[in-house]
């Protein structure tokens, strides 16, 4: 074992799992992770619940008595994974408690299906907020057209937000641009800024598996040597447009009346391509002020075999733009591969969701009381 975990976190990278179920919760490992490696955040998305309470570790008392209730079958999910990040949230906040609101956070997602809807978005926020009732707790809302204003709105009224499904760099600018717009909303409220925070998840290994398969569809001896380098160009990239917007004029302002700069968060962190080294998307993306939430499988491939040697990110941005710029030369459309990764993103979150409700109907069903 290196300590590599823990040279990662000196960098400045908080380390988060992206993944929660009841079992980790209550078997210790989540407390034992935050002890031994160095996690001081959870993530959760639609399919990360619908595989936990799928498996049913854990769950089967909750469910009788909600069944019992004859609830609808979305009360019963809202009550099951807002159960699930109250837990995690009170087991990690010692962390939010020593770090004056930075991590010790646990995000929930606004139900996938409203992803394009910005009334309903808001209020869901609102309501998952109210439902899991800890101040350290991140409403995960997507970062689609109809999301940014959702997430001007929901940061103007204090709430904490994680920005999700973030693939392209011109978005990303609008994610900050949101942020920072509801910031200066609050601030004119007469809110305390420094108890609002945000980060904004830029999704990484779904841009190489994209770009690597209309890669391997070309077939050139350029098209090969450009394999695997998109991702990581774009997320540094993300990094650059980062120390930009939060190094300028217009944040100053919002720095004075103590607010908090929007963290970048590198999501998808988990490699996906057996010929790439399992650690890159962490050992190539360490900058100060990130986060990087990785599944357990990374975890522990970075506390085994992480090269964690300081910063890789700052005094990379003009290789990145060549990289980026080699893969569009080849004819691969940048704004194409992006618009089709958050499409699918929303697809995929909002099948999960669906999945989940029909497993914990079919449970609510199986459990409940007879008439008689």
């Amino acid at each position: 074992m290196t300590d590599a975990l823990k040279r990662l976190s000196d960098e400045g990278v908080a380390i988060w799992l992206d993944d929660l179920s009841r079992k980790r919760i209550t078997s210790g490992n989540l407390a034992e992770l935050m002890d031994q490696q160095h996690v001081v955040g959870v993530t959760t998305n639609p399919s990360i619940f619908q595989k936990a309470i799928s498996e049913g570790d854990g769950y089967e008392t909750q469910l009788t008595d909600l069944a019992t209730r004859r609830v609808t079958v979305e009360e019963a999910v809202r009550m099951i994974t807002t159960a699930d990040v109250r837990d995690a949230a009170d087991i990690l906040r010692p962390v939010f408690d020593e770090t004056q609101g930075q991590d010790g956070r646990v995000s929930i997602e606004v139900d996938p299906r409203l992803a394009h809807n910005t009334r309903a978005t808001v209020a869901e926020a609102k309501q998952l907020a109210w439902l899991v009732d800890r101040p350290n707790t991140l409403i995960k809302i997507p970062a689609t057209e109809a999301g940014l204003p959702a997430i001007t709105e929901t940061i103007a009224r204090g709430i904490s937000v994680n920005v999700t499904l973030i693939f392209s760099l011109e978005r990303y600018r609008k994610v900050m641009d949101a942020y920072i717009t509801g910031l200066e909303k609050a601030k004119d409220a007469g809110l305390d800024l420094s108890k609002i925070y945000s980060v904004a998840s830029f999704f990484v290994s779904r841009v190489d598996t994209e770009i690597d398969k209309r890669l391997d569809a070309l077939g050139t001896d350029e098209a090969k040597a450009a394999r695997g380098k998109a991702a990581v160009a774009n997320a540094r990239l993300a990094y650059e447009a980062y120390e930009d917007v939060f190094g300028g004029d217009r944040w100053a302002a919002l720095d004075r009346a103590q607010a908090n700069k929007q963290r970048p968060l590198w999501a998808s962190t988990g490699v996906k391509d057996p010929a790439y080294r399992d650690t890159m998307y962490v050992d190539d993306l360490v900058a100060p002020h990130t986060v990087n939430t990785m599944p357990e499988a990374t975890l522990d491939a970075v506390a085994e075999h992480g090269a964690v040697t300081g910063d890789t990110v700052k005094g990379t941005y003009d290789q990145a733009r060549a990289d980026l710029e080699a893969i569009e030369k080849l004819g691969i459309s940048y704004d194409e591969v992006v618009q089709v990764l958050e499409d699918e993103g929303v697809e995929k979150f909002e099948k999960s969701w669906t999945d989940l409700l029909k497993s914990t109907e079919a449970e609510l069903q199986r459990l409940a009381p007879s008439e008689d």
